[in-house]
């Protein structure tokens, strides 16, 4: 793409409307899902957070070079991600085979493994536009999830000097209290965080705990009935079990919820297909453009959008305001035509 084709795609990029419905939502209205493309917007220089294949074949290098895996399961385990399309079923079976035989999570090599992939994270920010822009609707109560085993955003939060704070589903206190907005600042792993290996989670099996606990699931499953709930990167989240046993399979009267989708629209058939069929789960899907570039830009003027609607609190002091001075305007004008009646 040359330089006359990139800044004609940006001055269509600023010309393109908003759904009303959506950026007159009110921050903490929202609830933001955060997928691998925001990391690798952010990242580009981190292979492993372009995807999920991505990351399993960086574990699979890291290991090798580390020389904690066996020559033949390495070789193996390319083979299966090069053709295996459940690549959960591939991440299981790794973490297992880097694990003891006695089924403890602990200790494992595929901890070592993750640290070697996610090596210094702070120093391969590039493009630190689309956390601001999550960092300025978290600041007006807009909740965060993610399916992410990255921290890249509590890093950069915390470069802000804001109290960010990594949780995952392991802790019922921390989720319950997120759940019910007490921690502003909050960022939920669904699947873990790569620091902390034995909270990850790789099948549905892993969230057996969580699914059974009807106090955690009902706060969760509120959270998807109460909130519009933004998908920022997240190309295959609705796809993955995780997500669906949390949310989409547990969740009745999906047709009569308002969530948003930010995708890209590399094909037109398929992109209008896509809106079609995700408007039976209450989902608008929305393009940002043809073109991954485009992606930070639109979310931060997507953003700058929803962050120019006043609070309810400054609508109702305006409405009260209005109707203050309405009623004090008639007092004066019944004042007046008493007067010019007397007259």
């Amino acid at each position: 793409m040359d330089s006359a084709e990139r800044a004609m795609n940006k001055s269509e990029q600023k010309s393109r409307k908003f759904l009303k419905s959506l950026i007159w939502k009110q921050p903490w209205e929202l609830l933001l899902v955060i997928g691998t493309g925001v990391s690798a917007a952010v990242a580009p220089g981190i292979p492993a957070l372009c995807s999920w294949r991505s990351c399993i074949e960086a574990v699979i290098e890291a290991a090798d070079q580390l020389e904690v895996l066996h020559p033949g399961d390495v070789a193996e385990f390319r083979k299966k991600v090069a053709k295996d399309r459940d690549l959960l079923v591939v991440a299981h079976d790794l973490i297992r085979k880097m694990s003891p035989r006695t089924g403890d999570a602990k200790p494992n090599f595929f901890q070592d493994c993750l640290m070697e992939v996610f090596d210094n994270l702070e120093q391969h920010i590039q493009n630190p536009v689309l956390l601001q822009s999550i960092l300025r609707l978290m600041e007006r109560g807009t909740m965060v999830l993610t399916t992410n085993y990255d921290n890249l955003l509590e890093i950069f939060g915390q470069q802000q000097n804001k109290p960010m704070e990594s949780l995952d589903l392991k802790d019922k206190d921390k989720v319950l209290q997120w759940a019910k907005g007490h921690i502003k600042y909050g960022v939920l792993h669904i699947h873990g965080l790569y620091t902390d290996p034995c909270g990850m989670v790789l099948d549905p099996l892993g969230y057996k705990d969580v699914t059974q606990d009807p106090e955690v699931m009902e706060a969760l499953q509120n959270l998807y009935r109460t909130k519009s709930y933004l998908f920022v990167g997240c190309g295959e989240t609705l796809c993955d079990q995780i997500f669906q046993a949390l949310f989409l399979y547990t969740v009745k009267n999906k047709v009569d919820l308002e969530h948003y989708m930010l995708v890209l629209k590399e094909n037109e058939d398929q992109f209008f297909k896509l809106q079609a069929d995700m408007l039976l789960y209450g989902i608008k899907v929305v393009s940002y453009g043809d073109c991954f570039e485009s992606f930070p830009e639109y979310v931060q003027d997507l953003t700058s959008q929803i962050c120019k609607q006043r609070s309810p609190g400054t609508a109702y002091s305006i409405k009260i305001h209005s109707a203050e001075t309405f009623f004090a305007l008639f007092h004066i004008h019944a004042v007046l035509s008493c007067t010019s009646y007397r007259n």
